[in-house]
């Protein structure tokens, strides 16, 4: 196998950038403003399945859109990119994670203002669980790393294949 050089610079940039915003999630990153519209049409594509749904629905939203592209390179064997939206799916998942860190000081700017609901305020609130705070959301931070590591295993890993050898799985 031939080692594509281009395949494995784009690899190293974007797991660089990506390793920095698992380093310092606080910062705004290139992904968040496409993070936060896709956060805020979750809240309406789950508010059939009632008012928890529909809260949890901005973050779930938030990672289902970006694994969906996932799971669509993966289908059409298209490994190496796969790959990289992986990277976007581990931000976004880092992304949530502040949110979900923020959920007892509630500092963080809201959309709808000072009124709005928090949402991960009122999930850890309904669920019991905002005493543990801290702990949920780094266990999600270190989620997300884990997948931004593993995109830049498979990065490293699809770029080393022959172009047009589908022969390997996933």
């Amino acid at each position: 196998m031939t080692k594509s050089p281009l395949k494995l610079g784009i690899a190293a940039v974007a797991g660089l950038y990506f390793l920095w915003c698992a380093y310092d999630p606080s910062q705004w990153h290139l992904l968040d403003g496409v993070n936060l519209l896709i956060h805020e049409a979750g809240h309406v594509v789950f508010r059939p399945f009632g008012e928890f749904m529909m809260i949890a629905g901005g973050s779930l939203f938030q990672i289902i859109v970006p694994a969906l592209f996932v799971g669509y390179f993966i289908f059409q064997q298209q490994f190496f990119s796969a790959a990289l939206v992986l990277f976007w799916v581990g931000e976004s998942v880092i992304n949530v994670s502040v949110y979900a860190a923020d959920s007892v000081a509630m500092q963080l700017p809201l959309l709808g203002g000072p009124d709005t609901i928090h949402d991960w305020n009122y999930l850890l609130s309904r669920l019991n669980l905002l005493a543990h705070t801290a702990q949920i959301a780094g266990a999600i931070r270190l989620f997300g790393t884990l997948l931004i590591i593993l995109a830049i295993c498979a990065c490293v890993r699809f770029a080393s294949r022959v172009e047009g050898d589908r022969s390997e799985s996933f």
